[in-house]
């Protein structure tokens, strides 16, 4: 019997019953708004912009914008439970610290720039997938996709970047190109080049130092059959090099360059018949940074018998040319320092690139110290400081000689601007001020005849014309233009006559000297290299994928006249033709290739085919 009254049980009975409470569906909408823009940027900067300043900026940034963005809605507006904001949060953040622990040295910065994006795009889809499925199997989900995308990237190396900031990635466990130099010199025989003369001099044939006897790329009274269809350069010998990215320098049968051996840097002798090693000197050091990886960057020089280098991590040598004995060794790094106290310099962030100017008893080098120790002149003798000058900091250029109303010169390029110094003394002649603040310039200066200079700067900058001029002990470097059109990043230009040929970002170009206003556009090579032959229009262009392209250039146009494959692998090295040979290579090898020679008319003819 119940004791339940009437009115007690209708009450309970109107009452309503309250429904169960259902969790609010997750807002992924945000998510994928953000997720989409990053890779839209991504992709029109890729595409569109290449080696461009805005590219640079967007895939170094717009990693440091998605991750914000994408906390605060995980955090704020994503609509789950808070256990789990904490749990998706958590698994990114742990798999992520933990790969960059694991990751291969070269993977650092791309841990931020690539890994980061694919991690967050990786667990948004995920979200995506598993919207309507259980707690647990979404939390178990987002973990997994936080491992296996962090995880990748922990399988990977960065081989270098191209021209075009591409990161060249190989799975860590293989070969790189240095190992594989490395492992072939243990077991090579011993080579038995002939022996150096005992006195070696630079004739006018010869090419005796970085981009020639005048830097700037220009060979002299040559011509070659150009029928390389039928006739082919003849290949004489192909052989492993170290890292690296200097030219060549050439005296009768001798070339001169350096490598990257491990730990140790070299620069080294090669018989051009033969290819073989003639000498080497070692030094114990060793520079690397990802984007151009090991090795020395500089190209030597010859002077008076003597070879004089500079490596990436900023030691300078005078070496025998014929034996390579080392005469006298100094250390940029500190002889840079602004005072006896102070802390030993760092290398620029892409390692020091000046081929060392020998004029007048001085070796001048770059070395980016503060306080008046930016440029160095050393006793090419004796090795001793003679005097230091200068206010760049950050330079991948050389010095350049300049002869102007009679009076030679050392000019430098920076981040500062350009300068002129005596090279005695070191005094400075004149300055003009062009700063790039955080920016960097790797283009010779280029002279044209005793008043005017060509200042070259990459990404936004573009090409400067300053006329010079003196009056009574004051000189002054005039502006005449500034050109967008030719905006070299580290591939040197040319002129013949009134005009310049060179790359804008990875495409060729011709501006007319009297203006700076750009003639035409066309031919794609990456960031290749160029070398004028001659007065009559033919340009050998090197593209950074190895390929030697023989063109006809004029302002009224680009000829491809014929091209063969020089070299495999990414090529910024420059060209280098002397004695009849074309000497070419790269990071990973080198090669030389007779293009014939005709003692009767000092004219160059393709020798037979191979």
């Amino acid at each position: 019997m119940s004791t339940e009254s009437p009115s007690a049980s209708a009450k309970q009975s109107s009452t309503p019953t309250k429904p169960a409470l259902t969790p609010r569906k997750m807002r992924l909408w945000p998510a994928f708004v953000f997720v989409a823009a990053y890779w839209a940027a991504w992709a029109i900067v890729t595409v569109f912009y290449p080696a461009t300043f805005e590219q640079f900026m967007t895939l170094f940034w717009s990693p440091m914008i998605l991750a914000p963005l994408m906390l605060v809605w995980w955090l704020f507006f994503s609509r789950q439970a808070w256990l789990e904001r904490f749990w998706g949060m958590g698994c990114v953040i742990l798999a992520g610290v933990s790969a960059t622990y694991l990751a291969h040295k070269s993977m650092m910065m791309g841990m931020l720039m690539y890994a980061l994006p694919v991690a967050i795009t990786a667990v948004v889809l995920t979200l995506a997938v598993t919207r309507g499925a259980e707690a647990r199997m979404r939390w178990l989900a987002v973990a997994v996709a936080s491992v296996l995308a962090w995880g990748y990237f922990t399988l990977i190396r960065v081989d270098g970047i191209s021209g075009r900031l591409e990161a060249e990635r190989s799975w860590r466990w293989t070969e790189t190109a240095e190992d594989k130099f490395l492992a072939e010199r243990k077991v090579r025989a011993p080579e038995a080049a002939p022996a150096a003369a005992s006195e070696m001099v630079a004739t006018e044939a010869d090419w005796p130092e970085f981009r020639g006897r005048n830097r700037d790329g220009h060979l002299l009274n040559v011509s070659f059959q150009t029928d390389w269809k039928s006739q082919p350069p003849k290949e004489l010998w192909r052989r492993r090099v170290g890292p690296g990215w200097s030219s060549f320098a050439v005296v009768g049968d001798r070339a001169f360059t350096q490598e990257q051996r491990g730990e140790a840097e070299a620069v080294l002798c090669i018989d051009i018949a033969t290819g073989k090693e003639v000498w080497s000197h070692e030094d114990d050091t060793r520079f690397y940074e990802v984007v151009a990886g090991a090795g020395p960057r500089a190209t030597p020089t010859f002077h008076g018998g003597k070879i004089y280098s500079q490596g990436g991590s900023g030691k300078v040598n005078c070496l025998d040319a014929a034996t390579g004995k080392l005469i006298w060794s100094r250390d940029v790094t500190e002889d840079g320092k602004p005072n006896a106290n102070a802390e030993k310099l760092k290398p620029p962030m892409w390692g020091y690139s000046s081929s060392p100017l020998v004029f007048g008893g001085v070796v001048t080098v770059f070395a980016g110290g503060k306080e008046g120790k930016s440029v160095l002149g050393y006793d090419a003798e004796s090795g001793e400081l003679k005097w230091s000058a200068g206010k760049g900091t950050h330079s991948y250029s050389s010095p350049q000689l300049l002869t102007a109303a009679g009076q030679q010169q050392v000019l430098m390029v920076s981040e500062q601007g350009l300068e002129a110094f005596d090279p005695a003394s070191g005094k400075l002649l004149w300055e003009h001020d062009w700063n790039l603040k955080d920016m960097f310039r790797v283009c010779q200066p280029h002279v044209i005849g005793e008043s005017q200079v060509l200042v070259g700067t990459p990404m936004t900058e573009g090409t400067r014309l300053l006329s010079l001029s003196k009056a009574d002990e004051t000189w002054t470097a005039k502006e005449e233009w500034t050109s967008k059109d030719l905006k070299p990043y580290f591939n040197d230009f040319v002129r013949l006559g009134d005009h310049l040929y060179g790359f804008d970002g990875e495409i060729l170009v011709c501006i007319e000297l009297a203006s700076g206003k750009k003639k035409w556009k066309k031919g794609r090579y990456g960031h290749g290299q160029a070398l004028l032959l001659g007065e009559s229009g033919q340009m050998l262009v090197i593209s950074d994928q190895g390929e030697a392209v023989l063109t006809e250039v004029s302002p009224q146009g680009l000829n491809v006249v014929a091209k063969f494959k020089a070299l495999n692998g990414k090529t910024w090295n420059h060209p280098v033709i002397a004695g009849g040979k074309l000497l070419v290579r790269n990071g990973e090898e080198m090669a030389c290739f007779e293009l014939g020679h005709s003692p009767a008319t000092g004219e160059w003819e393709a020798s037979a085919s191979r």
